[in-house]
């Protein structure tokens, strides 16, 4: 087997570990992770809150999947449908059709890395999706721009899943406590001069269908030095017949009990606004003013406007509401904002002429939707799936002969812009260095410091 991935995260490691564990040392195999970001890892690197670092402990058994010969990561490349588009200036340009010529199969693991967008709330400079946010605070490659931290008091986020509780608690969680850990320092001279006052996190429906974990809403009110508005108590109760989940009890009971400080007695304050979705954003004569339609309960797990409505001052808005797949990824499918796939294999289009051995696992496939656990056991699935599918002979997808070790071409030729899992190893210390001489968990470095660092200035 010759597997090309297109993706370097998470799943892509997940899918590597459980086929060469499986796979006899003896058979010819080669497995070839694509990425068109230099450093591999996904969103455990770029997604991964700085105050979690003990998520990012999956990285050592990626560390050992990259040890075994028969893988290579080969960072910095865009693979392209159609037409070369750089993802990032640096990139290095690699047709899909290179690897139907280089590989007997593929697999997607490519993620879901745009935001879905809400129709009232067009992205400006005072509506920043929260993925623009995290790739400010984790340095992605995007060099997304700092938001306007300095220059708001109100900020409402919409969404109240772990994404919208992780970007709040990086605007609330004091600079001096995110020093320990994975925050560019750049990124902690802006939030030093944040003058930030309350959160507001909005959802349309209620507390019983709260997107977020317990561990998130726990860390939500142990903030040192902000607190939370008290929740009405009747938003508290399940409606008659009502059945209540056992993460979703514990997170009620969490509410009920309070914040670790009582409202009013600190400086920096933030609110769960239950049933409120946002109509229309415009500006006002002292900053941005939002129009919020009001909604109720239907059933367990639905609710309809009422027809009121409400406006709420605000200064700085930032829509969390999930991920999809890129448009314009080969075989993405515009229902389901994912590729379509059936026990892991992709469902091509009728016209296709790659009949079979192509495969998506993680995001890429179930869509932007549970923690890390949930991608690995799906990456496993679909490992065993290439497994069953593996035959004796050794062809590319286009029918045509193989060298198991060769890259493509357009890799080889590419020399040192592309780099390698001992290439990010090397980066991987020397940020670790920094940090250490910073007190810190790392200090990232930016591609120019990396060219630097392994001499291909």
């Amino acid at each position: 087997m010759k597997l090309a991935i297109v993706g370097g995260g998470a799943s892509s490691f997940y899918v590597a570990s459980r086929l060469l564990s499986r796979l006899p040392k003896d058979r010819p195999t080669s497995i070839h992770v694509f990425d068109r970001l230099w450093a591999p890892h996904g969103l455990v690197r770029y997604g991964v809150a700085p105050d979690h670092p003990e998520v990012k402990n999956c990285t050592h058994k990626f560390d050992q999947v990259a040890l075994d010969p028969r893988f290579r990561f080969f960072g910095n490349v865009n693979v392209y449908r159609d037409t070369p588009r750089k993802a990032f200036a640096q990139n290095v340009q690699l047709p899909l059709s290179s690897l139907y010529d280089n590989y007997s199969h593929l697999l997607f693991a490519s993620g879901c890395p745009l935001p879905v967008l809400h129709p009232a709330l067009p992205p400006s400079t005072n509506c920043i999706p929260a993925l623009n946010v995290v790739h400010w605070y984790t340095q992605h490659p995007s060099n997304a721009p700092p938001p306007p931290l300095d220059s708001v008091k109100h900020v409402t986020i919409i969404g109240n899943g772990n994404v919208a509780l992780d970007v709040a608690r990086m605007l609330l969680t004091p600079p001096d406590v995110l020093r320990a850990y994975d925050v560019p320092a750049d990124v902690l001279a802006v939030l030093e001069r944040s003058t930030v006052e309350h959160v507001s996190i909005l959802a349309r429906r209620g507390p019983f269908e709260a997107a977020f974990t317990t561990k998130e809403l726990r860390e939500m009110m142990n903030l040192p030095t902000a607190s939370m508005v008290p929740i009405p108590g009747e938003l508290l109760v399940p409606g008659e017949g009502q059945e209540v989940s056992r993460p979703h009890a514990r997170s009620i009971e969490l509410l009920k009990k309070g914040p670790k400080n009582a409202y009013g007695t600190t400086s920096k304050t933030w609110s769960l606004d239950f049933y409120r979705m946002p109509l229309n954003l415009s500006s006002g004569p002292t900053g941005m003013v939002m129009t919020l339609g009001h909604t109720a309960p239907t059933s367990s797990t639905r609710v309809t406007p009422t027809g009121e409505t409400s406006t709420l001052q605000t200064d700085l808005v930032i829509p969390s509401l999930g991920f999809q797949g890129d448009p314009s990824s080969p075989y993405y499918d515009e229902d389901l904002r994912h590729i379509q796939t059936v026990a892991g294999r992709v469902t091509l289009p009728p016209d296709s002429a790659i009949a079979g051995r192509v495969y998506a696992s993680g995001w890429a496939a179930m869509g932007a939707k549970g923690v890390l656990a949930a991608t690995m056991m799906d990456s496993y699935g679909v490992a065993d799936t290439i497994l069953s599918d593996l035959s004796d002979g050794l062809e590319s997808l286009n029918g045509g002969s193989l060298d198991v070790d060769m890259p493509p071409t357009e890799i080889v030729e590419a020399g040192t812009n592309v780099l390698s899992y001992e290439d990010w190893k090397k980066v991987d210390a020397e940020e670790v260095r920094k940090g250490q001489e910073l007190g810190k968990e790392r200090e990232r470095i930016s591609w120019e410091e990396i060219r630097t660092l392994l001499g291909r200035t």
